[in-house]
Order: C-alpha cells, then structure tokens, then sequence
C-alpha cells in the first residue's frame, strides 16, 4: 500500500462500543410499532442509517408509518442509554496515538447531532479534523462516498488513508474507496499495540 497519510474512523462499533445499546433502543421501538426487527439483521445492517432500515421494513413488511419520524423516535430511545457508553480502546488507543499526528476523520451512517454527543462522551469531541455523517452524502455503505467525502476534507487522497470498521458494509464501502482496511472485529479479543495493528 502507499504511505499512509490518514486515518479515518467509523463510530458505533469502531470508536464507540455503542451497538448493543443501540439495538436495546430499537428493539424497544420496533416492538411499539409492530416492526419485525430481529437482532441478528440488525448487526447485519450495522452502518446503514435508522431511516434507511426504516424503509426498509416499512416496504417489506407493508406497514404505514412515517420512516423519519420513527427513526427520530430511535434514536431518542438512545439517548438514554449513552452514559452507560464506553470506549471501544484497542480502536481508541490508535487514535489517541495519532491525534495530532496524522489528519484524521469519522465516517458514520449516524446522525450529526447523536455521533457529536457519542464523541464528547467519550472525551474524543476534539480529536477529528472531520466528522462525516449520513446527512453529508446521498449513498450510504456499502457505497465508498462517506469515505472519500471524509478524506476529502482531511485533505488526504483515498490511496493514502487507512479506515477502520467493524460491519461487512463498511468494509465493502472501504474498499470501494480505494483506502487500505483494518476490520476491527479481527483485534478486539487480542487487542495488540496500535502498532501491531495490520490491515486486512
């Protein structure tokens, strides 16, 4: 690979070990409305944005509902659940070891104003020179866009960035991109130095 002049992040299930949270505030909306949501598709779809699997479901499953309103309705059943938020720190200490270093981003299926409250809890609200969410690019992972608009604003050419993810999406819409690959799933249990860290 080229040299490696960025770093780009995904956030829930990357930086923020937010997933299982996340699904308790889904499973909670999805039983109020009648929406069949089973757990395993949910991680599945880890990276597509609420209102997107909303679409989904509501086209599937021939329900009448308002996908935005619901996926607002999600997403303040999260809310909540944040303080009980921590670290994913194998992902974390990377960063923390770039910051300042080398440019970095966050490139999240998430809403700006959730990821920005994810970010400050965990103390990280001032490590990024970018933070990239759904609401900034029109297709959404597996698609590269939320990651060729995140090294575009770092300043960073695709071939030189190295993104982090831990859904089979996001790791299709990494190399889509062009970026070099480090699924996260594959270090979390063995959680080595940031430097040992390698590329899949």
């Amino acid at each position: 690979m080229s040299e490696i002049r960025g770093l780009i992040f995904d956030c829930d299930g990357t930086l923020a070990d937010s997933m299982p949270l996340h699904w308790r505030a889904w499973d909670t909306v999805c039983r109020r409305h009648g929406i069949h949501f089973p757990e395993e598709r949910f991680y599945a779809l880890g990276g597509v944005p609420s209102r997107q699997i909303l679409a989904m479901l509501k086209a599937e499953q021939h329900l009448n509902f308002d996908p935005l309103h619901i996926s607002q309705e999600k997403e303040e059943a999260y809310l909540p659940l944040m303080a009980q938020l921590r670290a994913v720190e194998p992902v974390a200490a990377i960063a923390r070891a770039h910051r300042g270093q080398l440019p970095m981003a966050v490139a999240t299926g998430g809403q700006r104003r959730v990821i920005t409250q994810i970010l400050n809890h965990l103390g990280m609200g001032d490590w990024f020179d970018a933070v990239v969410t759904s609401e900034d690019v029109v297709n959404q992972k597996p698609a590269p866009d939320i990651f060729l608009e995140a090294a575009r604003r770092i300043g960073v050419a695709p071939q030189h960035c190295r993104a982090f993810e831990d859904t089979d999406l996001g790791m299709a819409a990494i190399r889509a991109a062009g970026m070099e690959a480090v699924d996260v799933r594959t270090i979390l249990s063995a959680a080595p130095a940031a430097a040992e860290i390698k590329p899949q």
